[in-house]
């Protein structure tokens, strides 16, 4: 329908934005990640040092699994939110359906920043919970676990992405062709049945990209962490942080931010693959 020249013409400003915002930055942290810093400066010598560091020293590894348990932790409460939610709106909310659905997505419109900061004001130690805990008699003393801990981490960035949880999973959801689940109903299966057997099946790919989203984010944020984590909750994205910011080593940031970078890459490889097996045709 459309000439060669045309295409050619409506390609380019795509492939000219990919290239220099995606592909040229993602090039120049690769390159970094193979230099080193000496007296100061970043010398541009090839070599391994950096990948070295991260493998042998134990503070590294240590805060990239606890980042990634935190963000497992992230994934699996925003799924159990998400997931029956979804499935509420889709089947059973009728009328009021849309103004839920708004609801849902409500808090998006909201700053990330005066969400942490509600959280912080939440959690802290004279904050609405302790002090709502204190007037029921139930503790005696502020409750020090609930700020600066994985615990208040993994509560904030819940709230957060479970929206982006929730939105591929009901757009799943509301593709289920419906013939099916009556066909279901009327050979006899149970409710339950008609839910293991027909509609969690045809559902998974958007629960896989709920899922994705839900991790990823969750691995590469460091605001939380950096509001209500402390230091038993910081995680890679805050040191990522420190390296291109008061500890000027851009190369070991750079090394870092490649890892994670595989770890993203390698995540979306599989999840695409799951996805398109168990996608509806």
């Amino acid at each position: 329908m459309y000439s060669r020249a045309y295409k050619s013409f409506v390609s380019l400003p795509p492939l000219v934005w990919v290239g220099l915002f995606l592909l040229l930055p993602y090039t120049l942290m690769l390159a970094h990640s193979f230099w080193v810093v000496r007296d100061g400066f970043i010398v541009h010598e090839w070599n391994l040092q950096n990948y070295r560091t991260l493998a042998t020293n134990p503070v590294y590894v240590q805060v990239l699994l606890r980042s990634m348990r935190i963000a497992a932790s992230v994934t699996l409460c925003s799924l159990l939110l998400g997931y029956p939610l979804a499935y509420y709106l889709s089947f059973y909310a009728g009328a009021r359906k849309e103004i839920l659905y708004q609801l849902v997505i409500v808090p998006l419109w909201i700053s990330y920043l005066v969400r942490g900061y509600a959280w912080k004001t939440i959690l802290g130690s004279d904050g609405v919970l302790n002090g709502f805990l204190q007037y029921l008699h139930l503790t005696n003393a502020p409750v020090g676990f609930l700020l600066y801990s994985p615990f208040a981490v993994i509560l904030m960035l819940t709230h957060i992405y479970t929206p982006f949880v929730f939105l591929p999973i009901y757009a799943a959801l509301e593709h289920i062709p419906r013939p099916l689940v009556e066909a279901s109903q009327d050979l006899g299966a149970s409710p339950f049945k008609t839910f293991l057997r027909v509609i969690l099946p045809l559902s998974l790919p958007g629960l896989l990209a709920g899922a994705t989203f839900a991790f990823v984010l969750s691995l590469g944020d460091f605001l939380a962490p950096l509001l209500v984590g402390g230091a038993s909750g910081t995680m890679i994205a805050n040191i990522v942080q420190s390296l291109f910011g008061a500890a000027y080593d851009w190369p070991l940031g750079a090394a870092i931010s490649v890892c994670i970078l595989l770890i993203t890459v390698t995540l979306l490889f599989f999840t695409e693959r799951l996805a398109k097996r168990w996608a509806f045709r």
